[in-house]
């Protein structure tokens, strides 16, 4: 059987450019859990969808419904009759299997083997990571036709994954083997969410705002009495100053210590006036 396309004129799958591996599913079961895979790929970055006999046909309504905003990837998913056709164009192939199968082939965590992938398309390679059906994974016959294996790191005991769920692990290695990018929804309030610690409207303090605080502050602790005996002033300063230095201020962290000591100094003087 030869390719065919899902709902022409929709969006190519060109979208990720050509360097992104494809997703290929064979023989699908529910068009639910295809269009979670999809919406799965959608989120880190993968548009290259390809079906290899869907039980239930294509197009499928609940495939659609299921991906929600990835719409546009499972409506552009290309259907073929067998997996030789939809590996035909690639130059490297991962499989994914729960089980050893007794072939020798390298075996992948979903880390490395995004981290291979990557290493690939660099090279102009095209790549592809295949998936079997809901009840029984992909069979050897599919397998062999595969450079390497993928098993993800589960629970031996408990090692069956739904479709949508394997597919979103490899696409969220994927993601991570790629430029750093920002985390989860930017927004025009404050900007997409970045790793670290998060200081909108403000920054990290400069050493001299520091340095404008311990000051402030030690001259305050020394007119309390606290910085006592004299012997003991180093060691207790020293204390202080690394407490606020772990402590990675901000600006406006600096600005409330130095209300805090100050309201409390004014408090001292008048309660002595």
């Amino acid at each position: 059987m030869m390719e065919t396309d899902a709902q022409p004129g929709k969006q190519t799958n060109e979208r990720a450019g050509p360097k992104a591996p494809a997703i290929v599913l064979v023989e699908p079961q529910l068009g639910e859990n295809i269009g979670f895979a999809a919406r799965a790929m959608g989120n880190f970055g993968l548009h290259d969808l390809r079906l290899v006999a869907p039980r239930d046909g294509w197009p499928n309504e609940k495939a659609y419904a299921a991906a929600a905003v990835a719409e546009a990837i499972a409506s552009s998913a290309r259907v073929f009759g067998t997996v030789e056709e939809a590996l035909a164009d690639r130059n490297y192939v991962i499989a994914t299997t729960a089980r050893p199968r007794e072939m020798t082939k390298p075996v992948f965590s979903p880390e490395t083997a995004a981290v291979a992938i990557r290493k690939r398309t660099l090279l102009d390679e095209r790549c592809a990571v295949m998936f079997g059906a809901e009840r029984n994974g992909l069979d050897n016959d599919s397998i062999a036709l595969a450079d390497a294996i993928l098993t993800a790191p589960v629970d031996p005991h408990f090692a069956s994954l739904s479709l949508p769920q394997a597919v979103l692990l490899f696409s969220y290695e994927w993601m991570k083997t790629g430029e750093p990018t920002a985390l989860g929804r930017a927004t025009s309030f404050d900007g997409p969410a970045r790793e670290g610690l998060a200081t909108p409207g403000t920054g990290p303090a400069s050493r001299a705002a520091l340095f404008g605080l311990f000051e402030h502050m030690e001259s305050a602790l020394d007119a309390a009495g606290f910085l006592r005996p004299p012997e003991k002033r180093p060691t207790m300063v020293r204390s202080i100053r690394n407490m606020f230095h772990r402590m990675e201020c901000t600006d406006q962290d600096v600005r409330t210590w130095r209300g805090i000591v100050s309201a409390l100094t004014r408090r001292q003087a008048a309660s002595k006036s």
